[in-house]
């Protein structure tokens, strides 16, 4: 199909639409999307894996989690 000159109209600037919205998704959304690479961890989550590796005992780990909870309250 011949387009007059105009080489970037029709379905062509479509894609180039399409294109653009890709690469500003990939690389200037934030980093707190769903599905994201990274995830950051807060001090209760980093607290359940230090217990679950044995490295506290439940003793330990209901105090350190009573002074984490009480600690959001204030």
């Amino acid at each position: 199909m011949y387009y007059h000159g105009y080489a970037f109209w029709g379905m062509d600037i479509i894609w180039w639409i399409v294109w653009i919205l890709l690469m500003f998704w990939m690389f200037a959304t934030p980093y707190s999307v769903p599905g994201q690479r990274w995830r950051r961890y807060s001090p209760l989550d980093m607290l359940q894996q230090r217990f679950a590796a044995g490295q506290l005992t439940s003793e330990e780990y209901n105090q350190k989690k009573n002074i984490l909870e009480n600690d959001g309250a204030n």
